[in-house]
């Protein structure tokens, strides 16, 4: 069976009960769920790691990465400055896509911008624990129409910025 990576970074695991005013009130295992349900119908299951830690994050990818079909990456507040993260993730050859639950860009300054995004093949931001299950749809996409092993370059994934 083929398994899709589902990380969470730092302060996602209390999702429910964390500021519910800009996060929503759906928990984790509400997310893991919904992710699960869009990607059932392909047959594939989904292995969901939350850390806090931006180490753990990065043997995670470095464990379970291998062998995936895809991801989808929730970095929490180390899409500022979670280089080690980045690193990581530029290593990782099959689609992945980054979610964030609030719309960042109307937010602080300070999180007006991804070190991790120009390397995902997509971005889905603001729409809540629902753009989970776009992240999810949009893997089924890319695995659908991508040659089965996309070749990174320069944060290129087969030639095309993502």
């Amino acid at each position: 069976m083929s398994v899709v990576l589902l990380l969470n970074g730092p302060n996602l695991g209390i999702l429910g009960r964390r500021e519910p005013e800009i996060y929503g009130t759906d928990t984790l295992a509400d997310i893991e769920a919904a992710v699960a349900e869009e990607v059932s119908g392909r047959g594939w299951e989904v292995l969901s790691l939350q850390h806090d830690s931006e180490g753990d994050l990065v043997g995670a990818i470095h464990r379970h990465g291998p062998g995936t079909v895809g991801a989808i990456v929730n970095p929490g507040a180390l899409m500022i400055a979670g280089w080690s993260l980045r690193d990581a993730l530029a290593s990782y050859a099959p689609p992945w896509v980054e979610v964030h639950l609030s719309n960042v860009w109307a937010r602080e300054q300070f999180r007006h911008e991804s070190v991790i995004a120009p390397l995902a093949s997509g971005v889905v931001v603001g729409l809540g624990a629902f753009g989970y299950r776009l992240a999810a749809q949009a893997l089924l996409h890319l695995t659908a129409t991508a040659p089965r092993s996309p070749q990174r370059l320069n944060g290129e994934v087969g030639g095309v910025r993502p």
